[in-house]
């Protein structure tokens, strides 16, 4: 959106591989494939010679569209031209860190795991040039995150509750509570850059979320129009009432075939303070991936599909983002009406 120098890249890229903990002994790959940006893979290659690293630029096929395609949303099976070749598999799993500037990514793809077991790092990076920039995370946001995992990982429930009607009760035993921080700097760590948010994996969720006009559907990149509610009962969505956006979901679900489209999987809550809840509206649906929305401080994400706890692999992938609601952990709130507990924003304008 705004004309960023390939300096200003180079500088954004070192700082970002810096965060990783990227070491002058270790080798770095850049992935990409034929429609990744030209200027992103100089950056990351550059990034990585500053850093004193070995670096090789890889370009694999571009990657083939999932049974129901998905809208930039990385919750495809990955890059066909990557899970069919275990040549590109070995290289990747014999890298340190991987900067994987794909379209899809391997998000929800089971080689992705077989990367990590082999203690490479992997950052994902999709966003528009200024998203990053803008969104550059800082060191302090890993601790930030691990603060609300160790909430969870102690906690049996989480409720979220909004004005508009929201009441959701979340059991959170088995849930897996993860994180992103925007680097990843540990063996066998993924994250993408930008992000930074709690979340986790829960099997059974009951009540009821309205989503109120300006929550976001993602990967549509759709703002709400009117309100849509939906009732949820062990985990799966019963039932979708309301406007335009109810009737976009049913026929979505309706068409995705998919036995667990309904289900729920990951939710949780945004912590990036510097994202902008409109950015989706001011790029065309090709040019972002919508991080903003999804990492959005005070926000309360939630999705449905995926679920690798429970072994669910699924390509009927929605990440809906909502503001104004409070998020209670075992009657700790982390989040109230749309704000983080304890941002002094909370006392402005009463």
């Amino acid at each position: 959106m705004f004309d960023l120098s390939s300096v200003d890249l180079l500088d954004a890229f070192t700082r970002e591989l810096r965060l990783c903990k990227l070491r002058s002994d270790e080798h770095v790959v850049v992935l990409a494939e034929p429609g990744s940006r030209g200027d992103y893979v100089a950056a990351a290659f550059g990034a990585a010679k500053a850093c004193g690293a070995h670096v090789i630029a890889a370009t694999v096929p571009g990657g083939t569209p999932a049974p129901m395609p998905s809208t930039h949303t990385g919750a495809g099976p990955g890059l066909t031209s990557v899970l069919n070749d275990t040549t590109a598999q070995d290289l990747l799993k014999s890298a340190d860190l991987v900067v994987d500037l794909t379209r899809e990514g391997f998000i929800h793809a089971p080689v992705q795991q077989e990367i990590l077991k082999a203690g490479t790092r992997i950052i994902f990076v999709c966003d528009a040039p200024d998203v990053l920039i803008r969104n550059l995370p800082e060191e302090a946001d890993k601790a930030a995150v691990l603060e609300g995992v160790e909430l969870l990982k102690r906690s049996s429930v989480m409720r979220v509750t909004s004005d508009a009607g929201t009441d959701l009760t979340v059991r959170l035993s088995g849930s897996k509570p993860e994180f992103q921080c925007g680097f990843a700097d540990d063996p066998g760590r993924w994250d993408h850059w930008p992000s930074t948010m709690v979340l986790c994996w829960p099997e059974i969720s009951d009540g009821r979320i309205v989503l109120g006009e300006g929550d976001i559907l993602l990967p549509f990149k759709e703002y709400v129009r009117e309100p849509v509610t939906l009732e949820i009962a062990a985990g799966h969505i019963e039932k979708v009432t309301g406007g335009a956006e109810a009737k976009l979901l049913n026929t979505f679900f309706e068409d995705a075939d998919d036995k667990w489209g309904r289900s729920l999987s990951h939710m949780g809550w945004g912590l990036m303070r510097t994202a902008d809840w409109f950015a989706t509206a001011m790029y065309g649906k090709d040019e972002l991936m919508g991080m903003d929305a999804r990492a959005f401080a005070g926000n309360f994400l939630w999705s449905t599909g995926p679920h690798p706890v429970l072994g669910r692999e699924s390509y009927a992938h929605l990440d809906i983002a909502m503001r104004g609601c409070t998020v209670s952990v075992d009657g700790t709130d982390v989040v109230v009406d749309g704000r983080l507990a304890g941002d002094s924003r909370l006392t402005d304008d009463g």
